[in-house]
């Protein structure tokens, strides 16, 4: 297959805890030397995409903000389209907002430690951290039960730190819904149209594409799902046992490709 682009997940594949994972830098020179198209698509909700590629820069990655995509970008798009005009009550460790222009957001930080606030249009969840405490996520979990709509940036499970795993906000969603018997809406990965976007900024078909990532079903099946060429490595948040599990399932649909580390795609593309 002739690579048109490739799509990078960035956490656990290129950095963990911002730190460059070996051989990431050099991947990167060495598909820019073949005039291979990059993109960056991430769950991450804790910086705007500018921050995201100063920290990728600062890590000897050339990136550029126009070449990342992030979950906040995809969410403000998404409710623009859907809900315009709607107050939101928006719930994220970091401030995104810069990511989000035009939206009418109220922030949980802004709020907290006094009574309830108004009941809002949508509600939005972004990634998890010390925002999500007892009191934020109870008047979530009210809102939601009383049929106001829930728009969650991700579904992710947990992140990979220097200091181990944390859980994120799909740990937090999949109670509140089960116990509301309402379903959030997911914008970001594994939903289809971040993948979309990607293939559509590069100029490229889904099935011209590569996408390297380090979970299973966010970033590699779910890319696959759309037609590109999925590549798993076995950094980040990867779990040996988790692909083994699902090799054992003959049904389900396996990755194209699974590698030690990002440093080994330029072998797998023949560069």
């Amino acid at each position: 297959m002739a690579t048109g682009g490739v799509l990078f997940d960035i956490d656990g594949v290129l950095v963990t805890s911002w730190q460059p994972i070996p051989g990431a830098r050099e991947t990167l020179q060495a598909l820019a030397a073949k005039q291979i198209a990059r993109s960056y698509l991430t769950n991450t909700t804790t910086r705007t995409r500018v921050q995201i590629a100063d920290l990728l820069t600062e890590a000897g990655m050339d990136v550029t903000p126009d070449e990342v995509i992030t979950a906040a970008v995809l969410t403000a798009d998404f409710i623009r389209d859907r809900y315009p005009g709607a107050r939101c009550f928006l719930v994220n460790s970091g401030d995104i907002t810069d990511d989000m222009p035009g939206l009418d957001l109220q922030a949980s930080v802004d709020t907290h430690g006094g009574p309830m606030p108004d009941t809002p249009d949508v509600v939005l969840l972004g990634g998890a951290g010390p925002e999500y405490d007892h009191v934020t996520l109870s008047w979530v979990y009210d809102w939601m039960a009383q049929g106001v709509p829930v728009v969650a940036m991700h579904r992710s499970m947990s992140w990979t730190t220097t200091e181990g795993l944390r859980i994120d906000t799909g740990m937090y969603l999949a109670g509140m819904e089960e116990c509301s018997g309402r379903k959030a809406t997911a914008v970001g990965k594994p939903a289809p149209e971040g993948f979309l976007a990607s293939a559509a900024r590069l100029g490229v078909e889904p099935d011209e594409m590569y996408i390297v990532g380090d979970d299973l079903n966010n970033d590699v099946l779910a890319g696959q799902v759309v037609g590109m060429t999925g590549v798993l490595v076995r950094t980040g948040k990867f779990r040996e046992q988790t692909l083994e599990r699902w090799a054992a399932d003959e049904f389900a649909m396996q990755p194209n490709h699974v590698i030690d580390s990002v440093a080994d795609l330029p072998e797998l593309l023949g560069l």
